[in-house]
């Protein structure tokens, strides 16, 4: 529900004039900037990597998983609450998401883009990244299905072109509306051609919605497979630490937890900057909060069964691998994630921090950071120090992993702030249902 004294033209003019406004404001083109910035920290060590090889990452033996792993999983987190947010809760009929579902979608579409980026780097030869895929060739080369990396490779692309489906869909009505109220020709031209000849006609609607129903039913069941896939890279592997069963249910929570709090952490400034907060209200923002809650919750019991399962298995090598986690060269981290992921999240019990737009920004950061260290720790603390004692050494990032990783954060902003200049960050269709004594077939 948006907050009353709307109408259909105010939200319409609202959320469009965003887009087609003359003049840009001076603070997109800063944070544009910074962004572009970044995505030049990323081709340098893009370049880099492209001409000495991953040997100037902080690789070592037996360390052979880095930071290309762990920013792979947690982009594809942080790409779960899109399809949640506009798919799950779209079949549940939980009106509250239409606030944030729009750019929810474009979050989880970009957050795949820098998450695909990491294991096409890490193959160490990317121009030969199509071997990966099962295609007829002379040489009558298949790739290794028993592989998980493999899997990834299925599992991410089908998740990336659903939701790219699943978000153009959406946005086709929305075309039409700026189609029709662009003043420039070239911007009639590009959105007229981007609507497909929408008109708002009754078939028109009875079509949308169900390519629309359709696509959020196919893409509910990726948002639980995807992340199971994901965490089949640890969980086939024999490696204290990560062969684990816990580890599918883990891994989605841990993906919905992190990707709420990246939307939370984009909604905040964007309500602020563009005065949305009629239309992304303090309900949208406590609810989501709920979300992140629970799913914290769920996140504390997996990290709890897994000090559980180390001890009651009386196994020495989980033992030890859980010791180590806890009191050994990566104890920091380890007690850090703690504090973010477990500790600070549970505030969220008292009302007046759901309700506090300030203690929600630095709560969903904190959360942020917290899910990357835990990725951290997965990979680093389970590899360290594996079952031959002689062979254990520590890892560190070198600033080619941090130059990597940061540049991806870059390449991530530069397409949000693009996003949202050039396309409606809120579903103006969907919002303009929301108004009292209005349909979808009465605005078209």
């Amino acid at each position: 529900m948006i907050a009353p004294g709307h109408s259909l033209g105010s939200v319409t003019d609202k959320i469009s004039s965003i887009v087609l406004r003359r003049t840009t404001p001076r603070g997109w083109f800063i944070g544009l900037g910074i962004g572009l910035l970044l995505v030049g920290v990323l081709l340098t060590a893009i370049a880099e990597l492209l001409f000495k090889g991953v040997g100037i990452w902080g690789l070592n033996n037996p360390v052979g998983w880095g930071f290309a792993i762990i920013n792979f999983v947690w982009w594809i987190g942080i790409g779960h609450a899109g399809t949640l947010i506009s798919a799950i809760l779209l079949l549940f009929r939980q009106e509250w998401r239409t606030s944030i579902n729009r750019f929810a979608e474009a979050m989880t579409i970009f957050a795949v883009m820098c998450a695909g980026l990491f294991p096409l780097l890490h193959v160490g030869r990317p121009w030969l990244a199509y071997w990966l895929l099962p295609y007829p060739n002379t040489m009558a080369l298949w790739p290794q299905f028993r592989s998980p990396l493999l899997w990834d490779v299925f599992a991410v692309s089908t998740y990336a072109t659903v939701s790219l489906l699943f978000w153009y869909i959406g946005l086709i009505p929305d075309f039409a509306t700026l189609r029709d109220r662009a003043k420039a020709k070239p911007f009639k031209v590009i959105y007229g051609m981007l609507a497909l000849g929408w008109r708002g006609a009754a078939r028109h609607w009875e079509r949308y919605e169900t390519a629309y129903l359709l696509l959020a039913g196919l893409a509910t069941p990726l948002v639980v497979s995807v992340h199971t896939v994901v965490s089949f890279d640890f969980a086939v592997g024999i490696i204290p630490g990560w062969h684990a069963t816990i580890m599918p249910p883990y891994f989605v929570a841990g993906a919905i937890y992190s990707g709420f709090a990246m939307v939370m952490t984009l909604a905040i400034p964007m309500r602020k900057a563009f005065g949305l907060e009629d239309f992304i209200t303090l309900r949208h923002l406590e609810n989501m909060a709920k979300v992140i809650l629970a799913t914290g919750l769920i996140v504390a019991y997996g990290y709890t069964m897994e000090a559980f399962f180390a001890w009651y298995s009386a196994n020495p090598f989980e033992s030890s691998m859980m010791s180590g986690r806890m009191f050994g060269h990566y104890a920091w981290a380890y007690w850090l994630l703690i504090a973010c992921n477990i500790v600070t999240p549970q505030l969220l019990w008292i009302k007046k921090v759901r309700t506090s737009v300030g203690a929600l920004f630095v709560l969903a950061l904190v959360v942020n950071i917290g899910m990357w260290l835990e990725r951290f720790v997965i990979v680093v603390t389970s590899l360290s120090n594996d079952f031959l004692p002689s062979a254990w050494d520590t890892y560190a990032g070198t600033r080619w992993d941090w130059m990597l990783y940061i540049g991806t954060i870059g390449l991530f902003l530069t397409l949000l702030f693009l996003f949202i200049r050039f396309l409606p960050m809120i579903s103006i269709f969907e919002m303009r249902t929301m108004v009292p004594g209005t349909s979808k077939k009465e605005d078209a």
